[in-house]
């Protein structure tokens, strides 16, 4: 007689056969049979981490990076509550992940038992799936929904599962079930012949870009030159939009620079594509087109013209056919000016000269590691100021991904980021843009890169402070205060985990430092000691902010640095007659 899996190996032979090759967590009490089913499971391996939050980033940066299905898991009670950061993080993200979440004894439930919590329920705002299997008979349905609900949906499934449920014989045998991915979205042709009308009828149009414009560069650069349109971008768009862009005005938002910000105010007609840009007091709030391929994202952010349910690639095909060539580019010359100009007032002063200015500059450094990473390189980037670093001087190029927590915007997710990333991409250079702030929260996952040996490069901009929250401070007109700590040698933390690592406390030191590190074959840490004055504001600023900064501020550099960006706003202004 054939033996009767558990459901634990039901649950994992499951998986595999759909194509996952790890779960990521830390092993315990009622998850041990999923675990151990795990180790008697060939092609499938656990990924030990130190804190259940980072299995779920780096589920999270797996499932974005390769858009199929990761896995993470967690014990019961306080293992699996830890994941609930990083499953947040994820389901904003769009990434589909599914969640373990093994539980209490089935008959302990509800008794107040030790570590009780309830997961089907804490789950439920992070998530588009999270079901309770109580009886074996249910395995089988409930994680074929859960896995079809997170690829089909783009978001978190969970499965909250009993360690005495784990361990009882599966019912059913295993299924060679892989989730079907979502199609293309088409929007019907009525709703294709109003957007084409509203386009031909706009004299000024300027086209504002997100990530659902993924795989979609050359369909927009056709619209663009159709309707000759500035093309400006969300920090969500820009590795997908910002090169090979003769459009380009820069960026909107908080980390925003260039003429975005002026050509959507000035336009007579915006077009979002693909961005659920959430800053809505950036946005014009009038003569607005948005494409989604997401319903519910159309219209909760800005009054619209017109709502376009569809996918942006699918969307500009539809309607091409249908407009008008428009042949008056001035608007266009006048915003690709404007960006160059924002462009050349700010970048003098922070790229002449740093290069020997003590403490380093953090716009030179993040220069520098533009300059030095790979054309194929993963970036993780924590929130706060290296997200303005990353946003402003990463130089995307079609093959570069830029992963963080852009939606979610919760610190320390650089490192575990990175670990999802490497495991996914063993072949690519993973470089984790840490703040000393986020890598102290989750340091423990330096151990991680070590005793996997996993090439993860971690970055580290060190300046002894929570830069993005002393800017909030400094901008409500209030005195920073507990933002700054004594300083971290984190360069001689991460040796003690067994990390390759140095500390860079010269600008001159700072290249070599990086190339040395970046040709290690295992993982490396560069330990940069950063200005702790160098701030970022954003591309609009307040009578208010303005107020706030001068009650509160004596001796900050307000840094508009764009890197190359310069060069490529002037590479479009060349074949832009001169007014």
């Amino acid at each position: 007689m054939p033996i009767v899996p558990t459901v634990a190996e039901q649950l994992v032979r499951t998986l595999r056969r759909a194509g996952v090759s790890r779960v990521y967590g830390i092993v315990g009490d009622s998850l041990n049979p999923i675990v151990d089913a795990i180790r008697r499971t060939e092609g499938i391996e656990w990924v030990h981490v130190r804190h259940e939050e980072a299995a779920a980033f780096a589920a999270a940066a797996e499932a974005q990076l390769t858009g199929k299905l990761a896995v993470c898991a967690g014990s019961c009670g306080p293992g699996n509550l830890h994941l609930i950061n990083g499953l947040y993080d994820a389901h904003r993200s769009g990434a589909p992940v599914l969640a373990i979440a093994s539980h209490i004894p089935s008959g302990q439930i509800g008794s107040g038992y030790f570590q009780e919590t309830h997961p089907e329920s804490l789950f439920t705002e992070c998530s588009h799936f999270s079901e309770l299997v109580s009886q074996p008979e249910q395995m089988a349905r409930l994680l074929r929904t859960a896995m079809q609900t997170s690829v089909g949906r783009r978001g978190v499934s969970v499965l909250t599962i009993p360690g005495d449920i784990a361990e009882r014989k599966a019912y059913g045998s295993d299924e060679d079930f892989r989730p079907a991915e979502p199609g293309a979205v088409v929007p019907p042709p009525t709703t294709v012949d109003q957007l084409a009308t509203l386009l031909n009828n706009g004299e000024k149009v300027m086209l504002f870009c997100g990530a659902g414009c993924e795989n979609a560069h050359d369909d927009v650069m056709e619209l663009a030159s159709w309707l000759q349109a500035p093309v400006g971008h969300s920090f969500g768009g820009k590795e997908w939009i910002q090169y090979d862009n003769p459009y380009d005005v820069g960026m909107s938002g908080l980390l925003g620079y260039g003429a975005c910000y002026d050509a959507m105010h000035a336009a007579d007609r915006i077009v979002m594509l693909g961005t659920d840009f959430p800053y809505d007091t950036f946005l014009p709030q009038a003569k607005t087109i948005q494409v989604d391929i997401e319903p519910a994202h159309l219209g909760r952010r800005t009054v619209l013209d017109l709502a376009v349910h569809g996918s942006v690639a699918e969307t500009i095909r539809a309607v091409l056919p249908k407009l008008t060539q428009k042949t008056d580019p001035s608007f266009l010359h006048q915003m690709l000016r404007e960006h160059t100009r924002k462009l050349e007032v700010v970048v003098d002063a922070y790229t002449k000269n740093i290069e020997h200015r003590t403490p380093i500059h953090p716009e030179y450094a993040a220069k520098v590691l533009d300059e030095v990473a790979n054309d194929d390189t993963v970036f993780t980037v924590d929130t706060g100021m290296g997200c303005v670093w990353a946003a402003r001087y990463l130089t995307p190029n079609g093959k570069r991904r830029v992963l963080g927590s852009f939606r979610h915007g919760s610190m320390a997710n650089a490192l575990p980021h990175a670990i999802g990333a490497q495991l996914a991409a063993p072949g690519r250079q993973v470089v984790s843009i840490s703040g000393d702030g986020g890598l102290a929260m989750l340091m423990g996952e330096l151990l991680t890169l070590s005793s996997a040996d996993l090439p993860v490069k971690v970055v580290v901009f060190n300046n002894a402070t929570l830069g993005m929250v002393k800017l909030e401070m400094l901008v409500d007109g209030l005195p920073d205060y507990g933002t700054d700590h004594p300083p971290v040698d984190f360069a001689g933390i991460a040796r003690a985990a067994g990390v390759h690592a140095v500390r860079v406390e010269k600008p001159a030191e700072v290249r070599d430092a990086l190339v040395e590190a970046f040709a290690h074959p295992g993982p490396a840490l560069v330990d940069l000691v950063t200005d702790p004055y160098a701030l970022a504001v954003p591309p609009r600023v307040t009578g208010r902010q303005v107020r706030g900064f001068a009650a509160a501020i004596s001796r900050t550099v307000l840094t508009g640095g764009v890197g190359d960006m310069v060069e490529m706003a002037r590479a479009n202004l060349r074949n832009v007659p001169r007014p």
